[in-house]
């Protein structure tokens, strides 16, 4: 597989990203620049939507999700490393889906409703006939065959640890059970991460091409993956060390590559455990709701700790030329160790994108 209709120079971009993820050098950061086309690069018509349809993770009709992800990337160009690709998720927490919580789709977003009334009768167990699994499987097999040299097929939004717990036991009560109930919190956050894998595996040999990479927010060559902890924004580091650094060590382990979604100044305060997980590839910063932007001066003590500790930085959402011409005026041959992403008008943009930061 060298291209994909969607994206003609596919095997270079997956080059460079190999070469990037492995610590080499491709002479400037990795560059995940979307423009939007003219016209779209296939007549796929649209479905009428759905009476109710209320989130783009809906589970109610199923030919309109697959319709949704066969339209997906028909109106973008995807230029520099930036990949074509559609997800099969059911929401931020889909693990949490998969055992046992109910999803209340709401405009824009789905909610999780608890699903351990008695942290003794707790069970973290794989079911087979689950609805959301079985669900997330049948769409996955879609978009694949539908997907089948036009885009790549990427990694439900599974999330892990506290954040999953939180949505099986709900966020306050969760809260309590650090203070009364610690060792069951650690026993439960430790089955949690061994249900992750049991189900990572099975999508991991479905999606993966045929370089064994796989996408989440960046294509990488290997077994790639996302975690976060949003949970840690209402704890403090000691407890974040206690409960959260065992869960993203044991879980960095069990893939190649992976970046940590890193949320809001309230997370802020547990950075040097995030630069003490030896295997977390890269942090991937958001500011939060009413911040300064992922490109302003602000947060750039924090990518200069970052990466002068060795790891990657992820900034999504960059605004603008101006903005990535400053980053390179303050980073210099730090910003190679960036992934930037960022949207422009056109192609001619993109290339004026890749110029202001390439060597």
């Amino acid at each position: 597989m060298t291209s994909l209709l969607y994206k003609d120079d596919f095997d270079a971009a997956r080059d460079r990203l190999t070469t990037w993820w492995q610590g080499g050098d491709i002479g400037r950061p990795v560059m995940q620049i979307t423009a939007r086309r003219e016209e779209p690069i296939e007549d796929i018509p649209a479905m009428p939507q759905p009476e109710g349809w209320v989130t783009h993770y809906s589970t109610s009709d199923f030919d309109y999700r697959v319709n949704l992800a066969a339209r997906d990337c028909i109106n973008t160009h995807y230029l520099a490393e930036a990949m074509p690709a559609v997800s099969p998720c059911l929401g931020p927490n889909c693990l949490a889906l998969y055992l046992g919580c109910r999803g209340v789709e709401q405009p824009g977003t789905v909610w999780f409703e608890p699903c351990i009334d008695e942290p003794d009768a707790a069970r973290f167990e794989v079911d087979p006939d689950n609805f959301y699994w079985d669900f997330t499987l049948r769409l996955i097999r879609e978009q694949l065959r539908i997907g089948a040299g036009r885009f790549l097929v990427r990694f439900p939004d599974l999330i892990e640890g506290l954040d999953t717990l939180a949505g099986m036991r709900g966020t306050e009560t969760l809260l309590m059970d650090l203070i009364e109930r610690p060792e069951w919190v650690r026993d439960s956050l430790g089955r949690i991460s061994k249900r992750y894998f049991d189900y990572y595996d099975i999508i991991y040999d479905q999606i993966r091409d045929d370089r064994g990479g796989t996408h989440f927010w960046s294509w990488a060559p290997g077994r790639m993956a996302k975690f976060q902890c949003d949970f840690s924004a209402m704890i403090s580091p000691d407890m974040f060390g206690d409960f959260m650094v065992p869960v993203l060590t044991e879980l960095s382990k069990g893939v190649d590559y992976c970046m940590y979604h890193w949320d809001g100044p309230g997370a802020i305060p547990h950075h040097d455990h995030l630069l003490s997980v030896p295997e977390l590839t890269a942090l991937q910063w958001t500011p939060g709701a009413g911040a300064e932007g992922v490109a302003d001066e602000k947060w750039w003590p924090l990518y200069h700790k970052t990466v002068e500790a060795g790891k990657r930085m992820v900034v999504l959402g960059v605004p603008g030329i101006d903005s990535l011409k400053a980053m390179k005026e303050e980073f210099g041959p730090k910003l190679k160790q960036f992934i930037i992403g960022m949207n422009v008008q056109s192609p001619g943009q993109a290339d004026e994108a890749i110029e202001a930061v390439s060597d």
